[in-house]
C-alpha cells in the first residue's frame, strides 16, 4: 500500500509507526510541518531504514513561530499550509492518507482534496483543535471568540464526518466525537505510545548529565512544549520551593512563551537552581531523561480530557518516577495513578505539588519502585508490532469504503 502519513507536529511516536509500516513492505512518505517549534522525532532517513520510507517537510511560513499567538496571522499561515498539503497530495496520489495533530483548516483542505482524488483519509485524533481555539479566542475576544470557536467546531465536525476512518487515542474522546456526528463504527481507539527502541534505558550519570553539571545534583526535569494548555508558573514555584536546597536543580527543556516566562522570572527571583535549555535532538533524549531523578509534567485544569500529553508516555519509557499537576479526569493522570508510576495533584494545587516533590526527593525506595513500574508499563504497552497491526486494520477498513477505485491506474509515490 502507498501511504502518506502526515503528522503535523513531527513527534517521535508517529515516525516509529511509519518506520514499522515501511518495514512491512508499504511505501510510506512521512510528512510534517517545516517550521514548528516543538519536540521532534528523527525526521531523516537512517542507514537501517527500509527503502520504501521517505520524509517530506511540508513548507510553511517562516513567520509562523513569531506570530503563533496572533489568531488572525496564525489562521492565515494555516490556510497557506493547507494549500501546500493539497499540492503534495496531488503530486503523490497515495492509496491512503493518515493525518494527525493537524489544525482544522488545513485538515479539511487535505480531506477535500483527497476526496476529489478518491483517496480515503484516516483522521488521527490526538486532541480537539477547535476546543483549544475556543478557549484561547474567548480569553482574548469574549464575543468574537465564541464565534471563532463555533466556526472551528464546524470545521472539525466536517473533517471527522468526511473521514473514511477515525483513530482516537482514548475512550474519553468518544462522547465528543459523537457530538460531532461521527458514527461509532467509524472510530477505533489506539492509545499513543513512545518509541521504545529509540528510548533505551541509560544510567543516571552519563555524558549529557555531566555536560550540564547535574551528576551530583537531585534533578527535577520537565521536557516538552509549554503551550497555552500548560501552566509554566507551577515550574517556577517548584524551583522557588527548592531554592534553598543547593543539591536540587529544576531543569526545563523547552522553547517558546512558557520558557520565556520562566527566563524572566529566573532573573527577577534569582532562581539559580533553574536550568533552562532549548529542545534537544531526539538522539540525546535517552541520556537527558535518564539525568532526571524525577520527571515533571503539568497541564491546566480546563484542558480536561481533550489534551493528553505524549511526554507522559515518553517519561514511562525513560523509567523514571513522574510528578504531575494535571486534571484528575485526564488519561495521563489515570495512567500514572493506575500504574503507580508517580504522584499527581490537581493543576491548581501548587502546595500539593511541592509536597509531592518533597516526598520523592526524600524517598529513594519509592522513586525506585515507581521507576520500575513506569518502564514495566512502557514495555508492556508500547509494542510497535501490535500497534502497527491495529493501524493496518484501520487502513484496510478505510480502503474497503473506497473499493470502487481503480488502483492499477495510480502512479507510484515519488520519493
Amino acid at each position: 500500500m502507498r501511504l502518506l502519513i502526515h503528522d503535523y507536529a513531527g513527534h517521535p511516536f508517529p515516525v516509529s509507526l511509519s518506520r514499522q509500516l515501511a518495514a512491512r513492505g508499504h511505501e510510506v512518505v512521512h510528512a510534517f510541518a517545516s517550521e514548528l517549534l516543538t519536540p521532534r522525532g528523527i525526521l531523516q532517513r537512517q542507514e537501517e531504514d527500509p527503502p520504501g520510507l521517505s520524509f517530506q517537510a511540508v513548507p510553511m511560513s517562516r513567520d509562523y513561530r513569531a506570530n503563533k499567538y496572533s489568531f488572525l496571522k496564525r489562521a492565515g499561515y494555516e490556510r497557506e499550509y493547507g494549500h501546500e498539503l493539497v499540492s503534495l497530495i496531488r503530486e503523490l496520489r497515495p492509496d491512503l492518507i493518515c493525518s494527525g495533530q493537524t489544525p482544522s483548516d488545513p485538515q479539511l483542505r487535505l480531506i477535500r482534496a483527497a476526496t476529489r482524488l478518491d483517496i480515503p483519509v484516516v483522521t488521527w485524533v490526538q486532541d480537539f483543535y477547535s476546543m483549544a481555539v475556543d478557549k484561547l479566542a474567548r480569553k482574548k475576544l469574549p464575543v468574537l471568540g465564541a464565534l471563532a470557536g463555533a466556526w472551528y467546531r464546524h470545521l472539525d465536525a466536517q473533517c471527522l464526518r468526511a473521514s473514511a476512518g477515525v483513530v482516537a487515542i482514548t475512550e474519553d474522546f468518544t462522547p465528543i466525537l459523537a457530538k460531532f456526528g461521527v458514527p461509532e463504527d467509524k472510530v477505533t481507539i489506539i492509545p499513543n505510545w513512545a518509541p521504545l527502541d529509540e528510548l533505551p534505558l541509560r544510567p543516571r550519570r552519563n555524558a549529557w548529565s555531566a555536560k550540564h553539571g547535574l551528576d551530583d545534583k537531585f534533578v527535577f526535569l520537565y521536557s516538552g512544549t509549554l503551550a497555552m494548555k500548560h501552566n509554566p508558573d507551577l515550574l517556577r514555584r517548584l524551583a522557588l520551593g527548592f531554592k534553598d536546597d543547593p543539591a536540587v536543580r529544576v531543569v526545563i527543556i523547552s522553547e517558546g512563551p512558557g520558557a520565556d516566562f520562566l527566563r524572566g522570572r529566573q532573573a527577577q527571583e534569582s532562581l539559580s537552581n533553574l536550568l533552562l535549555l532549548p529542545f534537544q535532538p531526539f538522539t540525546d533524549m535517552p541520556e537527558a531523561l535518564a539525568a532526571a531523578d524525577v520527571l515533571v509534567t503539568v497541564l491546566e485544569a480546563d484542558a480536561g480530557v481533550f489534551s493528553v500529553p505524549s511526554k507522559v508516555l515518553t517519561y514511562h519509557a525513560a523509567g523514571r518516577p513522574i510528578l504531575g499537576a494535571m486534571p484528575a479526569e485526564n488519561l495521563s493522570t489515570r495512567i500514572i495513578e493506575q500504574q503507580v508510576s508517580g504522584l499527581c495533584v490537581r493543576p491548581d494545587d501548587w502546595t500539593g505539588l511541592l509536597r509531592g516533590a518533597s516526598v520523592l526527593r526524600n524517598d529513594a525506595p519509592l522513586r525506585q519502585s515507581m521507576a520500575a513500574c513506569a518502564r514495566c508499563y512502557a514495555e508492556r504497552e508500547f509494542d510497535i508490532e501490535r500497534i502497527a497491526d491495529r493501524f493496518e486494520e484501520v487502513f484496510s477498513k478505510a480502503m474497503g469504503k473506497n473499493k470502487g477505485r481503480s488502483q492499477s491506474l495510480r502512479p507510484k509515490l515519488e520519493t
